[in-house]
């Protein structure tokens, strides 16, 4: 099944953390927080301004990686996977590949 999401909506699958702290202690699941950050799975056509009517396209693309707030979005799951469907104004920023920014210095 295909989803794709209206207006200004952004589906997004959660990356997980790792399992051990630097100092290599092992992290229990009882323990851990849910991941904030994550990867751009579908975005919507975006807003439409409620003046013009135009429909403004949203920042991210599919294949991001994300960063939102903890308690964002709504948790879905579309064919048997966790995913998270939230507004686009949920995300705090887009992580940059640190090999793309090297080669723009």
């Amino acid at each position: 099944m295909k989803f794709r999401p209206l207006h200004d909506r952004v589906v997004v699958r959660r990356l997980e953390e790792d399992e051990k702290t630097a100092g290599g202690i092992i992290i229990p699941d009882t323990a851990k927080e849910k991941p904030m950050q994550g990867e751009v799975i579908a975005v919507g056509p975006g807003a439409r301004d409620e003046k013009t009517g135009q429909v403004h396209a949203l920042d991210v693309k599919p294949g991001d990686r994300v960063i939102f707030g903890k308690w964002s979005g709504t948790e879905v799951k579309i064919d048997g996977e966790d995913l998270l469907i939230m507004r686009e104004s949920d995300i705090m920023g887009v992580l940059e590949d640190a090999k793309s920014s090297k080669k723009a210095a």
